[in-house]
């Protein structure tokens, strides 16, 4: 029988080894959120925690599983038909599945995969999730927990700092659900990377040279075949329908929320069942910030968990229609609450 698994304190990211702790991190998040901590102790009971925080690794791979039949099924009737009232919604299945391999890649960063701790298959699993959104492992997870422990900084929490539109208009924030994306993202992973230690920076680059030469092996290698073919299984879900995925997940994490309250600078979403598993639970980014440890599957259960605690602060949540209404029609500012607005 396992032994009860270690519950992660809430608001609290995994820690980093002290030798690569960047310069002029101060874990913003962890300061500003003392009293939050104390709120959500007295809400939520230890053994509910106990159950919240509970990993079972095959429920994790049956995710994984779900995720590889989706890729292999989407691919065989991308190839095998040309109609597009076939073959477009299965590209956007395509491109969200895409997406959601950096949804399991952050599963691992925050070791909710084994109960123990097993850093060959977790290494494994990383580069596994990273490579086809061609993304690096280690950058994406020295990024992810600095953002974690900086969040609400507008200086030390990366995504913010570099990847939040500094323009608020609308066609540059658009920009962000097209292959405008992707320069856009690379440019603020390179200027973040840059601050890293020289040995992360070579591991980083490896990988990248990795992905991208896999990446470009497929596109070249169907583009000489069909390009037709080529349009339908790789460029339009990778290029076209990822960052739709990649934004509107985005839209529902840190844009919408009330910067005077460190419980709400994430937003709070009512996702449906539908965009539950759209987005493999990923919805639920307010929880998450709140319990890090908690796996994926988990999540629903938590967003139920802390009702009791939304009503007390006065929080309610937001479906992702309201969420583009305000981002693309009400043109919202990110990292401020547009209903004061």
């Amino acid at each position: 029988m396992n032994a009860a698994p270690a519950i992660q304190s809430p608001v609290s990211a995994q820690p980093e080894p002290k030798a690569e702790a960047p310069r002029g991190k101060q874990r913003f998040y962890v300061g500003q959120s003392r009293e939050l901590r104390f709120s959500l102790h007295d809400d939520v009971s230890p053994e509910a925690l106990t159950t919240l925080h509970d990993k079972r690794a095959w429920k994790h791979f049956a995710v994984t599983a779900w995720q590889l039949f989706l890729t292999i099924a989407s691919t065989v009737v991308l190839i095998k038909f040309d109609n597009p009232w076939i073959w477009i919604p299965v590209a956007f299945v395509q491109g969200f599945t895409v997406f959601n391999y950096t949804v399991m890649l952050h599963e691992v960063v925050h070791n909710a995969v084994f109960v123990h701790q097993r850093p060959g298959w977790m290494r494994f699993l990383a580069l596994l999730y990273s490579i086809p959104s061609g993304i690096s492992a280690s950058q994406f997870t020295r990024w992810h927990l600095d953002h974690h422990n900086e969040l609400g900084s507008p200086t030390d929490d990366p995504k913010r700092y570099h990847l939040s539109p500094k323009r608020v208009a609308r066609w540059y924030k658009l920009l962000y659900f097209t292959p405008a994306l992707f320069p856009i993202y690379f440019r603020a992973a390179k200027r973040e990377t840059s601050t890293y230690p020289a040995e992360l920076q070579n591991k980083i680059a490896w990988e990248r040279r990795a992905a991208m030469a896999f990446h470009l092996s497929i596109a070249i290698g169907l583009l000489i075949f069909d390009w037709r073919m080529a349009m339908r299984v790789h460029i339009v879900p990778v290029f076209f329908i990822f960052p739709i995925a990649f934004a509107m997940n985005r839209l529902g994490q840190h844009y919408f929320i009330n910067p005077l309250d460190p419980a709400q600078w994430s937003t709070l979403v009512k996702a449906n069942f539908l965009w539950r598993i759209a987005f493999l639970n990923s919805s639920y980014h307010l929880e998450h910030h709140y319990y890090p440890g908690v796996p994926l599957y988990n999540l629903y259960q938590t967003h139920r968990l802390l009702g009791t605690f939304y009503r007390k602060r006065g929080m309610s949540a937001v479906n992702y229609s309201q969420l583009l209404w305000g981002w693309l029609v009400k043109n919202g500012v990110p990292h401020t609450n547009w209903r004061a607005a």
